[in-house]
């Protein structure tokens, strides 16, 4: 298991299967809150993951391939679009600085 800080942080993108839906609401909702700490939020289709994208977060049937096409990129997987834990530790570590584990 990998380990970012969260003030490492710059780029976080948002992967999906197709680019629509819940995903879109998910990057939209992760821009307002992490609007004051400088973090650039993007929203991609798992299989064009920018290579300066800094973490990446996709629902858990994705990780796989995401991995795939982006190897050594921290992925954090999530189960739900909205509320997931997951997020919400991505959230707080790059609000308070802190080490998530990917």
């Amino acid at each position: 298991m990998a380990t970012i800080n969260g003030k490492d942080i710059q780029k976080l993108v948002v992967a999906c299967d197709a680019g629509m839906g819940s995903s879109v609401m998910l990057a939209s909702t992760l821009r307002k809150q992490l609007g004051k700490s400088g973090v650039t939020v993007e929203h991609t289709p798992v299989n064009s993951i920018p290579a300066d994208a800094d973490l990446v977060i996709c629902h858990n049937g994705l990780a796989a391939r995401a991995r795939s096409i982006a190897p050594g990129k921290p992925i954090v997987p999530f189960q739900v679009f909205l509320g997931d834990p997951a997020v919400t530790k991505v959230v707080k570590a790059i609000q308070q600085g802190t080490d998530i584990n990917v």
